[in-house]
């Protein structure tokens, strides 16, 4: 007999298997998001013991929205001098938008500065990230300073300022059903693995913390976490992983060798999610930065 869990995760692997990278850019078609199946994210909010609801939850929100409103308001004249930065040394558009996976496995759009340039290899595939990094992006990004437009996403409900960070929704059907918990609570900002490591921190790493916080929540500890970020952005610890302008692409639980999965350049397997693709490649087709 199927479990709910089993239902559950095979409905959101059948969902992220077929939602597209959409290119960055600097509006979004509010309709694009509203037409997004929503059976799966029904399905998850009518699981038992969802965290996150209660008062509890409702003082969270309040606090994120008055939070993010006051926070929108004083650092609006920040925000328009990193935006005229980044139009004159980088061009238009000064935002990167990418869609990503939220609470209940709901998709939203995801808003940044732009930190890289769209440059392009003879066959139109974006270069790595360490080639397309600007120095401008560099010190955005070593300052968190790039993730301030989703104080937009927390004053719209799409997230929290303390939750685990929102990743690809191609990447639903690797996570393993433990993994997949991270999704029962709102993303965040900053959160348990980001003050934690971040960065430095493997895929594995970073998805144990977010279930340890999925499971520890509170008002309490939503608070000490964002003291502690407080002084990680101050030191700048985490920024990139080893190797790596941000970090890698999650490939899964390793990946799909010897049996059929695309290979890279560097000889390493490239999940596929459908025959004829795989996920590095349609990401970098679709002007994607910012994976973690």
């Amino acid at each position: 007999m199927t479990s709910k869990g089993e239902k559950l995760g095979q409905s959101l692997v059948g969902r992220a298997a077929q939602a597209p990278l959409r290119p960055a850019r600097a509006g979004h078609d509010e309709d694009q998001f509203a037409r997004t199946d929503t059976s799966a994210v029904k399905d998850r909010e009518a699981a038992p013991g969802l965290r996150q609801s209660g008062l509890q939850a409702f003082l969270k929100r309040t606090f994120d929205w008055a939070f993010a409103a006051v926070a929108i308001l004083v650092m609006l004249l920040p925000m328009a001098v990193i935006a005229a930065s980044i139009r004159i040394l980088m061009g238009s558009p000064v935002f990167f938008r990418d869609t990503r996976t939220g609470r209940c496995g709901e998709l939203f759009p995801l808003w940044k500065f732009k930190t890289m340039r769209d440059e392009r290899d003879a066959s139109g595939v974006l270069l790595s990230d360490q080639r397309r990094l600007t120095p401008i992006g560099r010190l955005l990004r070593s300052t968190s300073l790039d993730e301030l437009p989703q104080l937009w996403n927390v004053l719209r409900g799409e997230m929290s300022l303390v939750g685990p960070r929102p990743l690809l929704p191609q990447y639903l059907p690797l996570y393993s059903e433990k993994q997949r918990r991270r999704h029962d609570v709102q993303p965040g900002i900053t959160g348990w693995a980001q003050v934690n490591g971040r960065n430095a921190l493997t895929w594995e790493e970073k998805f144990e913390l977010d279930v340890w916080y999925v499971d520890h929540w509170s008002l309490l500890l939503d608070l000490r976490i964002l003291f502690m970020t407080v002084k990680c952005v101050l030191l700048r610890t985490g920024i990139s992983h080893r190797g790596e302008a941000t970090m890698p692409f999650f490939q899964g639980g390793g990946g799909l060798a010897g049996d059929g999965s695309l290979e890279g350049a560097s000889g390493k397997p490239l999940i596929q999610l459908r025959e004829g693709t795989d996920i590095a490649e349609r990401s970098k087709k679709s002007g994607m930065e910012g994976r973690a």
